[in-house]
């Protein structure tokens, strides 16, 4: 017995249109849609990627900025320091002034307080050969 012919035409036909449906539909849709999948796994990459890059740059702006912080508080110590030891050096300077001030006029009261008991010293005598003369009146 001999099958049906029509029976191999629609086999042919089904054939023929799982081959056209298959070329012209799903191909192209598989295409795109693998398209489509490359492009969203490139697109997760490339934010990968920009979200570690930014973590390092906020990272090495962390380090940066630490060690600028660190910089200006050395320059800031040393600063202070060297005006400590500019205040130290001119308080220093001030006493050694003050002192010798002090002793070239306790030196100059000592001169004019013995300068000044000649002086009285030297009166009193006249004073009391006045008095003499005066009183007894004769010279001593």
């Amino acid at each position: 017995m001999i099958p049906d012919l029509s029976v191999l035409w629609v086999i042919a036909l089904l054939l023929l249109c799982v081959f056209v449906v298959n070329t012209l539909i799903f191909k192209p849709i598989l295409q795109v849609s693998d398209a489509r999948a490359r492009a969203v796994r490139d697109a997760r990459e490339l934010a990968a990627s920009a979200a570690q890059k930014a973590t390092d740059a906020s990272q090495q702006f962390d380090r940066t900025m630490t060690a600028a912080r660190a910089d200006v508080y050395k320059q800031m110590d040393d600063a202070r320091r060297s005006a400590l030891d500019k205040r130290a050096a001119v308080m220093a300077d001030t006493k050694r002034e003050a002192e010798a001030a002090l002793t070239d006029a306790v030196g100059r009261l000592s001169s004019q307080a013995a300068a000044a008991r000649a002086a009285l010293e030297t009166e009193a005598n006249t004073l009391a050969g006045d008095i003499v003369t005066r009183v007894l009146g004769r010279t001593a």
